[in-house]
């Protein structure tokens, strides 16, 4: 890969530019290098003689403000017998008002100010909103004026330019206003010339779209002329940075394509044959229909990147096994790969009960073709590791589930011919890729979710993946009815706890999830509403659900992460009996718990989930024959922003519809995973919400270049920006970690 030229020095610290305090804060943004400054985009321009409303502000955020002077009136204080001044400044929208306060010893301290804010003056004022009784205000604000001030024709000629512009309002933070981020911008970007920026768009894609060139871009994000060069400087941003991430998922995708695999028959063999045989069910049409997919993906020479997600329960364990199977009849091995012990376990036993007498291999009852269904975690018994371990290098193992435990350099799977990654997103690409160096030849990678993903997401994040989707539901499904529960309404909280009696009483097996493990962890889920009851936890949920009359007698069982493996399983196993059919849990039950006897699911403190999340812990019920319940407790404003979201989650079963809705409320960053490793989002202006023709447009242009071009040789700036883009080739955001 070309490791890009910095000819504008754009590499260097901002400290160069400004002072130590200046750039600590400009650190506090993000903004370490002078590049990253012009990748600070504003997040809104003022139109040209339009002021900015100050309807809408709450107490405690840090704004920048365009408004105009109303008046000002200096107030001299005698409280106490102790002398003071203040000027109190009021500025105007023209509908709304906002007062501005200076504090001095006497009149002749506000000088400046009052030479500065006189009635009629237009500027720029940036502050924390407080109040001061009945009041908004902001106390001692940084402002600037657009006015011609003392400093003579110069200065007034560059007013009156700056007049004519949209104001461009970046994120700001406090003691760096707005204003001085952009003072600070252009001295940078006013002395870059062409070729100081990298120009990622080929000539051709900028014409086919009316774009402009990157330091175009960047000038009329920065400086603009008019709202027309602001929106063509964004439009020219958000194709860059799709066409960046395209052309880097194209040449993942074509450097897969690249290697060798050892292939597998695609009509199977004896084993597969026995599997389906015995299966008590017919598969879906959708599941028919990706298997096939899957199996000519496996009879190739080069390896399978393919991503099966879905609806929860749409059945992708089936048609994993069935490509398992597949390749263990063709003489290879299969690994599937979990990210937690529960999961694992969950998994090892789906296969067992799928495959029956099949799973049997070695033993001598077993039927002739079976093969052996192992598995491998980090608490095993050291004699049972032992044994796992060799019968994995014989190749007695066919099938092995693991953790991470997998991954470590003492597990040898001599014929390992596909991996299989379940939840992938919680595993990070080294990780997941470690098994791929195993064998003389690259396996096969099927990556399943049960979170049904955006078009968009899937192009951006797993655009070096075919994508296959489930989403009709195998027959005997049960249909799950959501109701939200204002937590604040003690008849409707009682109503819940005597549901779960019932469903309890009749056979059923309850979940009851909260967002924390303990009262001590503050800093689980930080609330947002200082004045709401704190988040729900395991510890004082389970104290209370031992004094719920409605539960009097009825076992209640716990689970969560800091529990050892062994007390997880025992504490699955005792639900999974009935010995405990109450279990309070925390998220580690949200992917692949499989009771087909849970009925109810109860989320308390549900607005501290996501969207996606809930969906995910609703489909942990509704797996067996019984009708089932979600019932989802909130302390949310009923009407609310939240509450409304909650609603938006009972009023569909829709997993992708959801998953739309979700990727519209969440920050880009949290959808793409970087929350999870501390990093920023490397999309800035693109937004997967709303850009999907543009990531689309930008992925078939990306194909084609890379198909014509696959080192990039010809297009220097591209393979530059891929660089940048991605830290010397650490993978961002596609690390989907």
């Amino acid at each position: 890969m070309i490791v890009p030229a910095d000819p504008a020095g754009l590499d260097a610290p901002v400290s160069r530019l400004v002072r130590a305090p200046a750039a600590k804060k400009f650190a506090r943004l993000g903004v370490h290098t002078q590049r990253d400054l012009l990748r600070h985009y504003p997040f809104r321009w003022v139109p040209a003689g339009r002021l900015t409303s100050l309807a809408d502000l709450t107490v405690g955020e840090q704004i920048t403000v365009v408004a105009q002077v109303l008046r000002a009136e200096t107030k001299v204080s005698r409280a106490g017998g102790r002398g003071g001044s203040r000027l109190v400044v009021t500025i105007t929208d023209g509908s709304a008002t906002l007062t501005l306060v200076f504090f001095g010893s006497s009149p002749r301290s506000f000088g400046m100010h009052t030479r500065r804010l006189t009635p009629g003056t237009r500027g720029q004022f940036t502050g924390e909103v407080s109040r001061f009784r009945d009041d908004l205000q902001l106390a001692h604000p940084d402002y600037l004026t657009f006015e011609p001030d003392e400093l003579g024709a110069e200065a007034e000629a560059l007013a009156a330019d700056e007049a004519r512009r949209p104001t461009p309002i970046y994120h700001a933070t406090s003691g760096l206003p707005s204003w001085v981020i952009a003072r600070t911008v252009r001295s940078v970007l006013d002395p870059l010339r062409p070729g100081d920026i990298p120009e990622p768009l080929t000539e051709a894609y900028r014409e086919e779209h009316g774009l402009l060139t990157a330091i175009g871009a960047l000038r009329a994000l920065h400086h603009p002329e008019d709202e027309r060069e602001v929106d063509r400087g964004a439009r020219t941003v958000r194709h860059e940075e799709a066409f960046v991430v395209q052309t880097a998922l194209a040449r993942l995708r074509a450097e897969a394509a690249a290697d060798s695999a050892e292939p597998s028959p695609v009509e199977g063999g004896p084993l597969l044959a026995a599997f389906d045989a015995q299966l008590p069910y017919r598969l879906t049409a959708g599941q028919a229909s990706v298997g096939e997919a899957i199996a000519r993906d496996l009879a190739d020479t080069h390896p399978m990147q393919r991503l099966l997600h879905g609806e929860v329960g749409s059945g992708k364990t089936v048609v994993a096994a069935r490509a398992m199977l597949q390749v263990v009849d063709a003489g290879g091995q299969a690994a599937l790969l979990a990210p937690t012990e529960v999961l694992a376990q969950q998994h090892h036993r789906a296969l067992s009960d799928l495959l029956g007498p099949l799973a049997h291999g070695g033993r001598l009852d077993s039927p002739e073709d079976a093969t052996r269904v192992g598995i491998l975690t980090g608490s095993q018994p050291a004699a049972t590791r032992r044994t796992e371990l060799a019968a994995l290098a014989s190749g007695e193992t066919g099938i092995v589930v693991g953790t991470h435990a997998l991954l470590t350099e003492t597990v040898q799977i001599p014929f390992l011919r596909l991996v299989v990654v379940d939840e992938q997103h919680k595993f990070g690409v080294e990780q997941r890729d470690a098994l791929r160096s195993r064998g003389q030849t690259v396996p096969h990678q099927l990556i399943m979710t049960a979170t049904p993903i955006p078009r968009t997401v899937a192009m951006t994040v797993f655009g070096d993946l075919e994508t296959s989707v489930l989403t009709e539901l195998p027959a005997g499904r049960s249909p799950i009815a959501t109701t939200l529960v204002p937590a604040d309404n003690a008849r409707w909280v009682k109503r819940v706890w005597e549901r779960v009696r019932e469903e309890v009483d009749a056979g059923g097996r309850a979940y009851v999830v909260v967002p924390r493990i303990s009262d001590a962890d503050t800093d689980e889920t930080p609330d947002d509403d200082a004045s709401r009851p704190p988040r729900a936890s395991v510890e004082r949920v389970l104290a209370a659900l031992g004094e719920e009359a409605a539960l009097a007698g009825v076992p209640v069982g716990h689970l969560h992460g800091r529990m050892s493996a062994d007390e997880k399983q025992a504490a699955m196993a005792d639900f999974a009996s009935g010995a405990t059919p109450v279990l309070v849990a925390t998220t580690v039950v949200e992917v692949g718990v499989d009771v087909p006897e849970a009925s109810v699911m109860v989320v308390l403190d549900a607005d501290a989930f996501g969207l996606s999340q809930l969906h995910q812990l609703r489909g942990r019920v509704g797996r067996g024959e019984r009708a089932s319940v979600c019932l989802v407790v909130s302390h949310a404003e009923v009407g609310g922003p939240a509450w409304e979201r909650l609603d938006v989650f009972a009023s569909t079963s829709d997993g992708f519809a959801l998953a739309e809705a979700d990727l519209e409320l969440r920050r880009e960053g949290d959808v793409l995973g970087t929350a999870q490793s501390g990093r920023t989002s490397g999309l800035r202006l693109l937004r997967l919400a709303r850009d999907a023709d543009i990531i689309a447009g930008a992925r078939d242009a990306a194909r084609a270049l890379v198909d014509a071009d696959p080192e990039l040789a010809d297009h220097p700036d591209l393979a530059a920006a891929i660089v940048l883009e991605l830290e010397d080739g650490e993978e961002m955001f596609l690390e989907k970690s």
